[in-house]
């Protein structure tokens, strides 16, 4: 691919069969992401958003078609290469969090840190700056269960920032908090996208979340029904 986007979906259809029927989840879907750009993933339930923020995220893999991440195609890679990729490349939100709730902040964030080859000091400065930076200083060592909900879904972006991703995607990040924790979740999206120059895919059932992106793709019935791009 060329390598002027940070994502390319090229014809890409995902059909999950059974015994007894074939459902096709995804149908020759295709569109191009550019660094540091703001996404939005848009549909209605069952449209096939979902199975598309899973090829994106390397969970699952297109029965036809290449998801290519950074000039990668990633369909053909075997589980330990892509296990390495997935850490390397890639950054996961999700609506409850999914924060480990036995351990505090600096601790969550420092997890996908835990398979590089790095000192647990150097862990623990990369994790405090990230933390830090999110406005999270004095809440190092505090439990989620310490935590707002705003505050818990900070910590669960530093995680997803620690490991530098090319991409980062967001499954309903904002659905478990209240209008304004939310619009600071999004602030923080649009802030990481400008300033660090990370693709964040967002995936939401709200359609007014989507003023706040660059690129809005619309997916009904698995298939791309439109785009709208802003900038």
């Amino acid at each position: 691919m060329t390598g002027v986007y940070s994502v390319e979906v090229d014809k890409v259809s995902k059909v999950y069969r059974s015994s007894a029927i074939e459902v096709d989840a995804l149908t020759d879907v295709s569109f191009s992401l550019k660094q540091g750009e703001f996404v939005a993933i848009v549909g209605p339930s069952g449209s096939g958003k979902s199975t598309m923020m899973h090829m994106l995220g390397t969970i699952d893999k297109p029965t036809r078609g290449e998801v290519y991440i950074d000039g990668i195609p990633t369909s053909k890679m075997d589980g330990v290469t892509l296990a390495k990729f997935r850490n390397q490349k890639l950054g996961f939100i999700f609506q409850a969090y999914n924060l480990v709730n036995g351990i505090d902040a600096e601790m969550n964030v420092e997890l996908p840190l835990m398979v590089n080859p790095m000192t647990q000091a150097e862990r623990r400065s990369r994790a405090d700056k990230i933390l830090i930076g999110l406005g999270l200083g004095e809440r190092l060592h505090l439990k989620p269960t310490q935590l707002s909900g705003g505050q818990q879904q900070r910590v669960a972006i530093a995680r997803a920032l620690v490991n530098n991703p090319s991409l980062i995607l967001a499954d309903e990040p904002t659905g478990n908090l209240d209008t304004k924790a939310g619009d600071e979740v999004i602030k923080l999206f649009k802030e990481i996208c400008k300033k660090q120059k990370v693709t964040i895919v967002m995936v939401t059932h709200n359609p007014d979340l989507t003023r706040h992106c660059d690129h809005v793709i619309y997916i009904k019935d698995g298939r791309l029904e439109k785009e709208e791009k802003r900038n």
